[in-house]
């Protein structure tokens, strides 16, 4: 049963329980086996780069239930990295089909998906947000589930002013694409004004940093232009102009991959909370915008997962919540391959070095160098045995004393606190 970090403090310090785990922070009882329990739910708010999970414990009272927040968490995915990483590969795999150097021949005619398949970096937003549901349910005795089940309008987030038949018309109803380019950006080149040249056109992002196809991120860029700019941002490359780039950048559109995200996974993440074993109660954006607003709470992630659902009112600690960032487990390549594709140095066949994995929380207790002293964090390992622990680097593995093993994340304390210092966080609604 989740409690306060005073009391925590107490049983520990009267040798009534032990620390189970660091990060999070969780003790275990030893002076009892079964205990009485209190009701205890857990908030979720899916997001496309980050999630926001609230534990929270509920009070029934004549008005309704009162939630009161014993643990919050913002959980920060990985897609961006797995997107790239992806697409990195199959770059190398491009380029040496197209070199005719040894090579895996394609395998797009042969390659089948089952209904409700998701892209790797799309599964791993789900598999993460199912990681952390189990490992809560499994510390705190966790009733049900209070999910936003959100789904956006991408067109209406678009033009707001869509309507009726609108939907079926699209951006450049009437034109073809270079048309309706030439009319947008008024014939000439975006980055130089000049006119009657050959126009090419150009992604404004670039299509290496995560840009799309999509017409409001494509512009007009005479050669000499289109050359220059190459991958560069467009505030890079207009840095010297800041009113050109304010007007490239008001005709271009905000890209729609966030909510894009979050519309593919919403199904799939009910789905996997369900095959845990919990009871799943979905509710909309809209919502949690209106107890949000009553209850005068600030926006952020993890409030939204605690004000997501049914409540009368809100109660906290305070405290900030535990940032958590997803950094995988490493990698089963065997070589570092260069820019083009080329393996340029061989990794060790094995992880493990003198029993520590990088990502272990360890505590290194150095007598006599220049990071003398006690220091704390993530360990980078190597297999020369010279360590690097948070930010001091060459610490030797054996002043290394391992305090948690490596699961995939690492840990930070930060944010805003949950709720402001007012008490009054009861609605009469």
């Amino acid at each position: 049963m989740p409690c306060h970090p005073a009391r925590a403090r107490q049983l520990l310090r009267r040798h009534r329980a032990r620390v189970h785990r660091l990060a999070p922070f969780v003790i275990r009882l030893v002076d009892r086996e079964a205990t009485a329990t209190q009701r205890v739910g857990l908030g979720i708010d899916p997001g496309s780069q980050a999630t926001g999970l609230a534990l929270y414990r509920v009070e029934p009272t004549d008005i309704g239930a009162i939630r009161h927040v014993c643990f919050g968490l913002e959980l920060h995915h990985r897609s961006a990295l797995i997107h790239h990483r992806l697409g990195q590969r199959a770059a190398y795999r491009r380029r040496r089909r197209s070199a005719n150097l040894r090579h895996r021949a394609p395998r797009f005619d042969n390659r089948t998906r089952q209904p409700g398949w998701l892209a790797p970096s799309l599964f791993s937003r789900v598999q993460h947000i199912a990681t952390w549901t189990r490992r809560l349910a499994r510390w705190a005795p966790v009733g049900g589930v209070d999910l936003e089940l959100v789904r956006f309008d991408l067109q209406k987030r678009e033009s707001p002013e869509t309507t009726g038949v609108e939907y079926q018309h699209g951006t450049r109803f009437g034109f073809e694409l270079r048309e309706y380019l030439l009319q947008k950006w008024g014939r000439q080149c975006a980055y130089c004004d000049i006119e009657n040249v050959p126009l090419n056109l150009d992604h404004i992002v670039s299509r290496s940093r995560g840009g799309s196809d999509r017409v409001s991120n494509l512009t007009l860029a005479c050669v000499p232009c289109n050359q220059a700019k190459g991958r560069r941002p467009v505030e890079e490359v207009l840095a010297h102009d800041p009113k050109r780039l304010a007007r490239v950048l008001t005709q271009a559109k905000a890209p729609l991959r966030d909510a894009a995200a979050v519309n593919s996974t919403r199904w799939a993440v009910k789905g996997r909370l369900e095959a845990l074993g919990l009871s799943v109660a979905c509710w909309s954006g809209g919502r949690t915008k209106w107890n949000r607003a009553r209850l005068a709470v600030a926006k952020s992630h993890v409030a939204d997962a605690a004000v997501c659902g049914d409540l009368a009112g809100l109660e906290g600690w305070g405290p900030a919540p535990l940032v958590t960032i997803a950094t995988g487990r490493g990698t089963h390549q065997r070589t570092r391959p260069d820019a083009f594709g080329f393996p340029r140095l061989a990794l060790p066949r094995t992880k493990a070095v003198h029993g520590f994995l990088t990502g272990d929380l360890v505590c290194a207790t150095v007598p006599a160098a220049k990071q003398a002293g006690v220091l704390t964090g993530r360990v980078a390992v190597r297999s020369t045995g010279s360590f690097r622990v948070g930010t001091a680097d060459g610490i030797h593995w054996t002043h290394c004393r391992r305090l948690q093993r490596a699961d995939g994340y690492a840990y930070t304390h930060g944010g805003t606190p949950l709720l402001p210092a007012r008490k009054d966080r009861v609605s009469a609604a």
